[in-house]
């Protein structure tokens, strides 16, 4: 009995040991299949324009939010101040006269993916598809092919890159952020904005109550401040100018 336990105990062993090995087998060939499909050099995301420019990008990203976006528009229209809208897709099937409404009074429309999934969770192919399903979706709204991407939740791993690289989009973060998607005191979005401003900066929004409150008071302090309030494109223009 005591040969056949030792027996049976080796055996046991023995597949564990060889599932392990299998495992890290097959891992391994994954891990180095995934990095062979990726460039060596990455590109990179872009956090701000160029410094030496008193320039300012207003963006808001869109997923929801769309009983302020009437009023956030207004006040750009009274203003005379463009912004960049990253829209999401699925959004902009179920809001397409809103979404026309931003392009047409000249606001610049940037892509926030289709789902609004985590990007860093899905491969390279997988967030090729959903940025290329909201281009559709967006292009058939406003007859205009985005240029720009921000991911959601920021996330900008190496998948993220590759694949808006390869839809040929650039991917645009943020230099101030308002965390207004928090809900905080209009006066508190409008400090962090504020204290933060710089050349060049990217400025983080979403579509709330708050902000809609806070906005009038950011954009004519910046003004008064002598910053040219542009979309991210225009900013971009001078960030190439530093290369």
């Amino acid at each position: 009995m005591r040969v056949y336990f030792f027996s049976r105990h080796r055996v046991l062993r023995s597949l564990l040991l060889v599932m392990l090995v299998f495992s890290l087998l097959a891992w391994g060939y994954w891990y180095n299949h995934s990095l062979q499909a990726l460039p060596a050099v990455q590109p990179q995301p872009i956090y701000q324009g160029s410094s030496r420019e008193k320039e300012i990008a207003l963006t808001i990203n869109v997923f929801w939010g769309e009983e302020y976006l009437p009023q956030m528009l207004e006040i750009f229209a009274r203003e005379k101040v463009p912004a960049t809208f990253f829209i999401g897709g699925r959004w902009a099937e179920q809001f397409p006269v809103l979404t026309r409404k931003i392009h047409q009074q000249g606001h610049e429309i940037g892509s926030h993916g289709y789902t609004h999934p985590h990007p860093d969770q899905l491969s390279v192919s997988g967030n090729l598809k959903d940025i290329r399903r909201a281009e559709e979706v967006l292009v058939k709204i406003t007859g205009d092919r985005p240029k720009l991407f921000a991911p959601p939740y920021g996330e900008h791993g190496p998948t993220v890159l590759q694949a808006a690289r390869e839809a040929g989009y650039r991917t645009i973060l943020w230099s101030v952020d308002t965390v207004d998607w928090q809900r905080p005191e209009p006066q508190m979005i409008s400090n962090r904005v504020l204290e933060k401003a710089h050349n060049g900066a990217i400025v983080l929004m979403h579509p709330t109550a708050p902000t809609v409150e806070a906005l009038p008071v950011i954009i004519q302090e910046l003004k008064s401040r002598g910053y040219r309030l542009v979309t991210v494109s225009q900013l971009l223009r001078h960030l190439e100018d530093d290369k």
